[in-house]
């Protein structure tokens, strides 16, 4: 009896420490209940995140299609509508990305170390490198809304009046989600203090800066547009003078003699007629007013009997093959770049959703070096994110 009691007690006390590995396996907090491990569980989710990504770039893999397609096909309406763009302003959103990616990739060696202030410092500033992105990104597109630099159907840009006075304020329009979400964080943040909730106000202090970011970006990018458009007038009111100047040195010119310092591209007569073209002209976009131009050049010489070579022959095909309808052709191009953006900045929004959940559990200390799979999973998310705007910045800013 004795030999049996002994005999169950190492038995009892196996199934006794299997029990508890059991009870301890269905209530511990970070791991699932249908692994056995925490390495299973974190391969498992790596292998879901994996394949998640696969479907965004087949996702993003179709827009960058369409891209080429429409490129290849009017290479210089692309090349024209992409003068509008502001390359500082992308650059500068590149650089904020890649800061970005470097502070997730911190993060995650921080929730291995159990670092959990640094890895909510590290979160925050992710978040908060996305609201500058949105910020300088709500420059872009509104002062291109107000320029009526729209998709196709809405295109309604005018190169004598590039700014439309009776447009509606869209900058408003997009920095009020961003202004009232901060409102009501300082408001929160405020009454945690009062209360004495140390957790709440552990949590909303850092989202405080991070929508105060955002208009930190809107003023970033407020700046660089605005010194584009000064430079961008500057070097139109120092085209125009050195026109002036060469046209009295021509007709000053010359003893007796007539002579000819630079043949103009276009004839002289008609003046007030080529003068609507030449401003109509000067918009790269504008192929059908170029268009005029030549074949006005082409007349001229054709009266005055000068033998033109052969590739100098007037085109007698119809015009409505050789005009580029401007507007139908360059919506094309906009709706193609706010559909690529406009998408990649959604992402940017649903990144930002699920920076917040971690930056809770962080200051809630959720994360070690056994679980720290959610971290891990988020990072890969949002250097995906990165990525693909490192393709677009080149594809639509500076490939001209």
């Amino acid at each position: 009896m004795a030999d049996t009691v002994i005999e169950a007690d190492p038995g009892h006390e196996g199934s006794g420490h299997h029990g508890a590995d059991h009870d301890g396996h269905e209530h511990h907090e970070n791991l699932a209940h249908h692994f056995d491990s925490y390495e299973q569980q974190f391969d498992a989710g790596k292998l879901g995140i994996w394949l998640f990504l696969v479907t965004e770039v087949l996702f993003f893999g179709g827009l960058f299609c369409a891209y080429a397609l429409y490129r290849n096909l009017r290479p210089e309406v692309f090349a024209g509508c992409s003068e509008f763009l502001n390359t500082k302003l992308g650059a500068i959103n590149t650089g904020v990305l890649l800061f970005s990616s470097l502070t997730m990739a911190w993060g995650v060696r921080c929730a291995q170390l159990r670092q959990h202030k640094m890895l909510v410092g590290m979160l925050a500033s992710t978040l908060s490198c996305a609201s500058i992105f949105l910020g300088v990104k709500a420059i872009e597109y509104s002062h291109k809304w107000s320029m009526g630099l729209l998709p196709a159907g809405l295109y309604s840009y005018d190169p004598s009046h590039p700014h439309h006075t009776d447009s509606p304020n869209y900058l408003a329009y997009i920095c009020a989600p961003f202004a009232i979400a901060l409102i009501v964080v300082v408001a929160w943040l405020i009454v945690a203090k009062v209360k004495g909730d140390d957790f709440k106000v552990r949590v909303l202090m850092p989202l405080t800066v991070v929508f105060a970011c955002f208009f930190v970006g809107v003023q970033l990018g407020t700046i660089l547009e605005s010194g584009e458009e000064h430079a961008a007038g500057d070097e139109h009111h120092v085209a125009a003078a050195h026109d002036g100047d060469h046209a009295e040195h021509e007709a000053h010119d010359g003893d007796g003699e007539h002579i000819v310092v630079d043949q103009p591209d276009t004839p002289v007569a008609d003046k007030s007629e080529l003068t609507g073209l030449e401003v109509l002209a000067r918009d790269k976009s504008n192929l059908g007013a170029r268009d005029s131009l030549e074949a006005l050049a082409t007349q001229e010489k054709v009266a005055e009997g000068t033998v033109l070579r052969g590739d100098q022959q007037p085109d007698h095909s119809p015009t409505e093959q050789r005009e580029t309808d401007t507007p139908k052709q360059a919506g094309i191009f906009f709706s193609i770049y706010y559909c690529m953006t406009g998408v990649h900045a959604i992402h940017i929004l649903a990144g930002m959703g699920v920076l917040i959940w971690l930056l809770v559990r962080a200051v809630r200390a959720d994360f070690n070096e056994n679980y720290f799979g959610p971290v891990d999973y988020v990072g890969l998310y949002w250097h995906l994110v990165d990525l693909i705007w490192i393709y677009l910045f080149p594809l639509l800013y500076l490939i001209g």
